[in-house]
């Protein structure tokens, strides 16, 4: 009987389990172009892989057909990351996410709407409308997408509300990520000099190891939203081979499909643009008009702090109870605490906390901040110092943005809203709400016009991935944050850039698919000196001698330099954490520790105990090894929709995996943890985009993926061997270039 219900439960997944193949061009004549309440007619014209290139009349117009372009092309998208930022995933999965959805309420990603919409400018509030109302038109008089009936989702229209509440998700503060790590830990022995080694190595926050299934997931939508990752280069005109500034981006999130992106030209009165956009949201986040080009690479920023709320008066609490809606089930009630330090995360189940614990989240993103009239003005800056201006009032996800400009200029800044700190907790990152001190940064916040900037720097180029900040423009920033990347990706892409006397895009490109970590090749070195005369090590030396630190796909080398590494790390942890299960998982064994401190803390042992840590794990890793051939067989590029973690169904959603190279802080990043088997790599590059400002034609994209997140659609997946064979897609800005290169046209008349 069980199995007839569940097969019941299955009957309207069908279409979403085993999708019927659609062609491109029968994708684009089922858009829904009928009705449209436009003013003036609308072109879009399409390639053969759905990059659509709208041509309007009015600004109003270009912003509703892009509304319709998402929702045609990523409805059911654009659907599910609103359950995430409403905290309303229980609607699909059940009683599985209902602590989940819990969690998410507390963070409450809508909670300044309201505010943003009220401090809107006026052409701000009438584009997000025109956006908005063409997104509707689109999700509402289309069949539902595939998914929905496995999901037991109806159609239903968005308010601005929703999309700022999705664009808060993209928003979020990666250095959660790092907390929700650490918090667990908070009152054990040795943590004050856990944390301490934490801001001393500037962890990388996205790589944090989150125990328990549910708070996994919360971590896969935390970094898989947001935009917590990316390289970006710049090369000035003087030192290209065009003469023109050259731009390149390569974001760094989750890698299930479909891609975070979605890429798109356009052209109105007002704007005059190509690149990439966030589904959901009217915006570019990368990309280039005719004079300047631009991306962005998470600063890290700690724009949130931790307070310890335990002791305040019950009057400093206000309580909501909230309605969680059940799949299959009964709604279920739950209750949501705030005080003026933020909400009261430890209510939440599914987050780590101490027992006992009474913790509040206080966060930029919580405040009216406005990211849409920045990259509104950003996408129709004509310079550099009109492009840092319109980030006045940006606030979240803060950025290191990057700029390139057609007199050959380039220039970089930091974009945020921040508290105007003094410094960091040396302790503990939980701080006192008692305390004045520690709750005074936030009554300053310091914004985009408070930070340094630069504009063409002497070296003729600029890259941003990431690291810890640095002065520009000859001043240092404020303290910004704790959780920041390795320098070995950084100083790579520098390297890289200064070797070229004259760039081109093909050399910008190359350097988007490097696969070299000098930092992994000088460890390697280091770890194999200290293992000679130990017999166990003889495979792991013979593949390690000479590697440079290149994790090429058909490379032997990065096989033997990470089982090395996972089976030396948790010998080398604290004595009371070793041998538990969880060792493998620790702070300890991300990369930015293993950077700072496996060879000194290694070097500290006594040398019996060294010698006994390197013999074991070698002999570990030589058994691993024996069963291992290249780093590409080891480690794979999966594809795969994001459905791919229900339960039962969920396999049904993998379409398979591929080797590739690249590793935790290579340009090309592929992230992963300590391993030792074969693995797939969750996080990592997953766009691309190139420009040469010199001509407006020169500009180049691709997505892991495809353009269209219609299960069974032709273009679904049909750049995965674009990115695989490192080939892109022409998205040009001239007329007469863009009629004879997408020749689909949908034709969309205002209706009668």
């Amino acid at each position: 009987m069980r199995a007839l219900i569940a097969a019941l439960l299955l009957l309207p997944g069908c279409a979403a389990l085993s999708p019927r193949p659609v062609g491109v061009e029968q994708r684009i004549a089922a858009f829904p172009a009928a009705g449209a309440d436009l003013e003036r007619p609308v072109t879009i014209r399409w390639n053969a892989h759905m990059v659509p290139w709208v041509e309007a009349e009015t600004d109003r117009d270009l912003f509703y057909a892009l509304g319709m372009i998402q929702g045609h092309l990523r409805g059911a998208q654009v659907a599910l990351l609103r359950l995430a930022a409403r905290g309303r995933l229980s609607e699909a999965a059940g009683p599985f996410a209902t602590e989940i959805d819990h969690a998410l309420r507390i963070l409450d990603f809508g909670r300044a709407a309201p505010a943003i919409r009220a401090a809107w400018p006026e052409e701000t509030r009438r584009l997000m409308a025109a956006y908005t109302a063409g997104l509707n038109h689109a999700v509402m008089n289309t069949p539902p997408p595939p998914e929905f009936g496995l999901l037991g989702l109806s159609r239903e229209p968005f308010t601005e509300d929703d999309l700022l509440a999705i664009g808060r998700l993209a928003g979020t503060d990666v250095n959660w990520l790092g907390y929700f790590a650490l918090l667990p830990a908070r009152g054990t022995p040795g943590f004050a000099r856990l944390w301490e080694r934490t801001v001393a190595a500037g962890s990388s926050a996205p790589e944090a190891a989150l125990a328990g299934r549910r708070l996994a997931v919360i971590g896969d939508i935390l970094a898989g939203a947001s935009r917590s990752g990316s390289n970006t280069v710049a090369v000035a005109g003087r030192r290209s081979a065009s003469g023109g500034a050259l731009i390149g981006s390569d974001p760094h999130l989750g890698l299930t499909q479909p891609n975070a992106w979605l890429a798109a030209g356009m052209r109105s009165p007002s704007f005059h643009a190509v690149g990439l956009m966030l589904p959901g949201l009217p915006l570019l986040g990368l990309g280039r008009n005719p004079e300047i080009g631009w991306g962005g690479t998470n600063l890290r920023a700690a724009s949130s702090d931790l307070f310890d709320v335990s002791a305040l008066p019950p009057g400093a609490f206000t309580t909501e109870r909230v309605r969680i809606r059940q799949r299959l089930w009964f709604s279920a009630e739950r209750t949501v605490r705030r005080t003026e330090h933020g909400p009261v995360i430890t209510d939440a189940s599914v987050l780590p906390r101490r027992p006992g614990d009474v913790l509040a989240l206080r966060w930029v993103g919580h405040e009216p901040t406005d990211e849409v009239t920045a990259l509104l003005g950003a996408a129709r800056a004509r310079d550099g110092a009109q492009f840092r201006a319109a980030f006045a009032r940006f606030g979240v996800s803060a950025q290191t943005m990057t700029w390139a400009a057609r007199d050959g200029s380039i220039g970089q800044f930091y974009a945020t809203t921040i508290p105007a700190r003094a410094g960091f907790p040396s302790e503990d990152p939980v701080l006192d709400a008692r305390d004045p001190a520690a709750t005074a940064p936030w009554r300053r916040l310091l914004r985009t016009p408070d930070l340094p900037f630069v504009v063409n720097p002497r070296e003729g180029f600029l890259a941003s991935a990431n690291n810890r900040p640095e002065a520009l423009g000859g001043r240092s920033p404020p303290p910004l944050g704790f959780f920041f990347s390795d320098s070995d990706r950084v100083e790579r892409l520098r390297e890289m850039l200064a070797a070229l006397p004259r760039a081109t895009p093909a050399d910008i490109m190359a350097i988007q698919a490097d696969t070299r970590s000098p930092r992994a090749g000088r460890i390697a070195a280091a770890l194999a000196e200290r293992l000679e005369g130990i017999a166990e090590a003889a495979p792991l030396l013979a593949a390690l001698r000479g590697w440079d630190g290149d994790y090429r796909a058909d490379a032997r080398a990065p096989v033997a330099f990470e089982v090395l590494l996972a089976r030396l790390v948790p010998l080398l942890q604290p004595e009371e954490r070793q041998g538990a299960t969880e060792s493998r998982r620790a702070p300890e064994s991300q990369w930015n520790f293993i950077t700072a401190f496996l060879l000194p803390d290694l070097d500290a042992l006594p040398p019996a105990r060294r010698e006994a840590a390197l013999r074991e794990a070698a002999r570990q890793a030589a058994a691993d090894m024996a069963r291992l051939t290249t780093w590409g067989e080891m480690h794979r590029l999966p594809l795969a929709h994001a459905l791919v973690n229900l339960p039962v169904v969920g396999e049904a959603f993998r379409y398979g995996d591929h080797p590739i190279g690249g590793s935790r802080e290579t340009p090309m990043k592929t992230s992963h943890g300590l391993v030792t088997a074969r693995h797939n790599t969750a996080f990592g590059s997953m766009a691309r985009h190139v420009s040469d400002m010199a001509d407006p034609d020169a500009n180049w994209f691709t997505l892991w993926g495809g353009q269209d997140g219609w299960l069974g659609s032709a273009a679904f997946a049909d750049q995965v061997p674009l990115w695989l064979e490192r080939r892109s897609i022409r998205i040009p800005l001239r007329a007469e270039t863009v009629t004879r290169e997408f020749p689909l046209v949908t034709r969309i008349e205002p209706r009668r």
